[in-house]
């Protein structure tokens, strides 16, 4: 991918920049999250612009799920953002998304090329093959991502962090999700991730949140804990 072409499929945070870069977020949306132009920054995406993180928000398909193809089209995408800003290679890199983002995190952090140095991942679908059955609306979504109308079992399994602990690098990760989360069941997905995660010996996290429903409302001291957590990835 030419540098130049960067902002054209990537909203980036550079304007709210605060000093040289020390770090690129990668920003991957829910589902649905991209059918349409990122305008604004979040306060907690401009909190970690001041402290030198360089927010990438990729725009790929919808209905993606981090298929290999997004892989492999945000990889490139990175490698034209490390070119267009002139930064060193060892910058460290940090996935971050909730929902069907947070399992593009998570996916991200699994399979791409690059090595990414800690993963945050809200209320995150972790087991597509569950997710495929959970609601109505998403088989269509999981064809779609996988441009195929036959079987699609072991794609989904291949790609579900829950299913592949073994792939998961050795890096820090923060999960989060509330009990009440009626669109990810977190005893299917988060809680078994992390129960395999542990047993593994990985650097884990998981913040579980009473009465809270899909990716919030976060209270003050969770959205410190994610700041920190994020920050901590170039500290």
């Amino acid at each position: 991918m030419k540098e130049e072409l960067v902002e054209n499929v990537a909203w980036i945070g550079h304007k709210s920049l605060r000093g040289p870069i020390r770090g690129v977020i990668l920003s991957f949306a829910g589902l649905g999250g991209t059918a349409s132009l990122k305008d604004w920054i979040g306060d907690q995406e401009r909190e970690w612009a001041s402290a030198g993180g360089l927010v990438v928000f990729p725009y790929y398909s919808p209905w993606a799920w981090m298929n290999p193809q997004t892989v492999a089209f945000v990889d490139e995408l990175l490698d034209a953002v490390f070119l267009k800003y002139g930064l060193p290679p060892q910058t460290p890199i940090v996935a971050t998304g909730g929902s069907m983002g947070g399992h593009g995190a998570l996916a991200y952090t699994m399979n791409s090329r690059h090595r990414v140095a800690r993963c945050y991942a809200l209320s995150p679908v972790c087991d597509l093959l569950y997710h495929y059955g959970e609601r109505p609306d998403l088989p269509r979504t999981f064809h779609a991502a996988y441009q195929s109308y036959d079987d699609i079992q072991e794609a989904l399994i291949a790609n579900s962090p829950a299913r592949q602990t073994d792939r998961m690098p050795r890096i820090p990760y923060l999960v989060i999700h509330g009990d009440r989360d009626d669109a990810v069941a977190k005893s299917r997905h988060s809680d078994v991730f992390a129960a395999r995660m542990r047993a593994a010996g990985h650097d884990f996290i998981y913040i579980e949140l009473p009465g809270v429903g899909h990716c919030g409302p976060l209270s003050k001291a969770t959205k410190q804990a994610i700041s920190r957590f994020v920050r901590e990835g170039w500290a």
